[in-house]
């Protein structure tokens, strides 16, 4: 993290998929036309009620959709 404020973005990130992810079933579904990330990671979508849990995070103002580069939450 480059800031305290950055730090608490992550935590609370962090408490929030974790009840997303306990409030029932979920599935994961391959990412697009990549299935792994460059050191071999497997890229998946959480999925519930066909909705990403992702996009709820993003909804939610605790992530951003992927640019494709590292963006500062710091201002």
């Amino acid at each position: 993290a480059q800031c305290a404020g950055e730090v608490e973005l992550g935590e609370r990130a962090k408490r929030r998929l974790r009840e997303l992810l306990n409030e029932g079933p979920f599935e994961l579904r391959s990412y697009q036309s990549r299935d792994t990330d460059r050191y071999g990671r497997k890229l998946r979508l959480v999925v519930r009620d066909g909705r990403s849990l992702g996009d709820r995070l993003i909804a939610e103002g605790l992530a951003r959709r992927w640019s494709g580069r590292r963006m500062p939450w710091c201002a």
